[in-house]
């Protein structure tokens, strides 16, 4: 290990304690997911010097990398196991998806821009996580393919919970979400039991806009 190599490590390693102490982290396996994943290697070169920085952060496109404490909570109120699936909902940098890959058996992974599932696939190939599969549409609408999911993550803000999202949800699984206007949003989690959806909200939040046919119109961005 280089002496770079060596100071990101120490960095990261920094960030989760920082988590830790602020209750974002609670899971001993979410706190080694954190540790084992490089944020760095998700972002552009440009910004790899605020990589361990508790911030989200401009990746281009007009997306970002969510900020470490919010990837901690989400991740949390998951409770991804090593024997399920989990979609997620926006694939952006990878660096969500890279966490969960580490913590269950199959990321399912859609993102809407191109681009950006080449540079993230580009990063899982490097890294060596064979456990995600991407898709390039519109992630409001799921991925049915392999439905239903033990849990549904969404990486963007909603101004509704996208029922077919919650279609695609094994009963006793979770699906967690941002919800709300166009600059404000609270974290909901939902699980469902049978035909009906327990709700729970756990703070307010700050995502970039879920377009699609289920979420915000293409025109809204």
């Amino acid at each position: 290990m280089t002496s770079d190599e060596r100071a990101l490590l120490q960095r990261r390693l920094e960030l989760v304690n920082l988590l830790e102490g602020e209750g974002a982290v609670t899971l001993p396996a979410v706190r080694q997911a954190l540790l084992d994943v490089p944020r760095h290697r998700f972002m552009p070169p440009e910004t790899r010097h605020q990589a361990y920085d508790n911030c989200a952060l401009p990746i281009g496109l007009g997306q970002t990398i969510s900020q470490p404490y919010m990837v901690a909570v989400m991740t949390e109120l998951l409770r991804p196991a090593p024997d399920q699936t989990i979609l997620e909902i926006g694939t952006g940098s990878g660096y969500q998806a890279a966490v969960l890959s580490r913590l269950c058996r199959t990321v399912y992974t859609v993102e809407r821009i191109p681009e950006l599932t080449r540079r993230a696939e580009d990063v899982f190939r490097e890294l060596g996580y064979g456990n995600i599969r991407t898709r390039v549409g519109d992630g409001t609408v799921g991925w049915t393919e392999f439905a239903p999911y033990d849990g549904i993550i969404v990486t963007a803000g909603a101004p509704a919970v996208p029922e077919s999202l919650r279609h695609q949800l094994k009963d006793g699984g979770s699906l967690v979400v941002p919800v709300g206007d166009r600059t404000f949003q609270m974290l909901r989690r939902e699980t469902r039991h049978g035909d009906s959806f327990r709700r729970e909200e756990h703070g307010g939040c700050i995502f970039v806009k879920l377009v699609g046919r289920e979420g915000w119109p293409e025109e809204s961005e």
